[in-house]
């Protein structure tokens, strides 16, 4: 009889998170309109990877000929990389220095640029060949990188290999965490990584469809399963939320540090406003989101309404 008191309260608790979800308030920000102006003639590809400096400069990463392209708030188009060695685009990531760091995801490689697109580091193996879960300075289809204040980094490693792996900022390894499976601590797709003020880590096991919280040691503290499938996460510390770019689902989550949903946005499409794989996102220091999509080859910004 308790065994199945107990399933019915976790039964009951799953119902209600669910529901939870669906019942959320939209998020109250607009849409900004043909927010990217690119130069004539140029298109993004797909669009895999976004993120937001401390001058709420937009860097952009996609799978086109100008794979790394910088904007500010507005859109106006400020730079472009000339030459990135990456065979296929995924994570991109600011560290507190303002060096822009590349994730190769078929090319199995973390790379970190100057603002100007010089190579000042990278982490793979020779010929950019995999390595296994227990490889150190290699990886197996890697997605994305965050960053503590003093920039240390932490790397989801990925398709292939389920881990987490953190090195210093010089990149020497540290440790790593995770292996295939759905157990607490196990992953399945880990998809994207993102750290609070307090160090933890949020990992985005994406075919699990769920985020796990772990200390910056690697020890597991809690999962949240009811907030969709993340593929993409952003942390905002001035609302000390967690949003959640969920491309099974088409639409942006935002959750409070408790795993509470806060409010949901978008929707499967086409059209202004809508997605189709929304991989990744990003939010500036005014509380805009924006929102980087695989099928619809794009940038969109959400403003937050003053």
């Amino acid at each position: 009889m308790k065994t199945r008191i107990g399933i019915g309260i976790v039964i009951a608790a799953m119902g209600a998170m669910a529901a939870d979800l669906a019942s959320a308030p939209k998020l109250p920000h607009r849409l900004v309109e043909n927010w990217a102006q690119l130069p004539a003639g140029w298109n993004f590809g797909e669009c895999t990877g976004v993120e937001v400096d401390a001058n709420d400069y937009v860097w952009v990463y996609n799978r086109g000929r100008h794979p790394v392209m910088q904007f500010d708030k507005n859109g106006k188009f400020l730079s472009a990389f000339e030459e990135a060695p990456v065979t296929s685009a995924h994570g991109l990531g600011i560290d507190p220095d303002g060096n822009v760091w590349l994730v190769d995801v078929k090319g199995h490689a973390v790379m970190k640029f100057n603002r100007a697109g010089r190579l000042q580091m990278v982490i793979t193996n020779a010929g950019k060949q995999p390595g296994n879960n227990e490889a150190q300075y290699a990886f197996n289809e890697p997605t994305g990188i965050a960053f503590t204040p003093g920039g240390d980094f932490y790397v989801s490693d990925g398709y292939v290999n389920s881990r987490v792996i953190q090195f210093r900022k010089s990149g020497e390894y540290v440790r790593h965490w995770g292996k295939k499976g759905d157990q607490d601590g196990e992953f399945n797709l880990v998809h994207d990584v993102a750290l609070d003020e307090q160090g933890r880590v949020y990992v985005a096991d994406r075919t699990n469809e769920r985020i796990q919280v772990f200390d910056a040691a690697g020890k597991f503290l809690q999962k949240w399963t009811h907030a969709g499938a993340p593929w993409g996460l952003a942390y905002a510390a001035k609302e000390k939320a967690l949003y959640i770019a969920d491309g099974k689902y088409n639409r942006v989550v935002k959750l409070n540090l408790e795993g509470q949903v806060l409010g949901t946005l978008g929707g499967f499409g086409k059209g202004p406003g809508q997605f189709d794989f929304a991989h990744h996102i990003a939010v500036d220091s005014e509380g805009s989101i924006y929102v980087v999509e695989i099928k619809n080859w794009r940038v969109q910004k959400f403003a937050y309404p003053r």
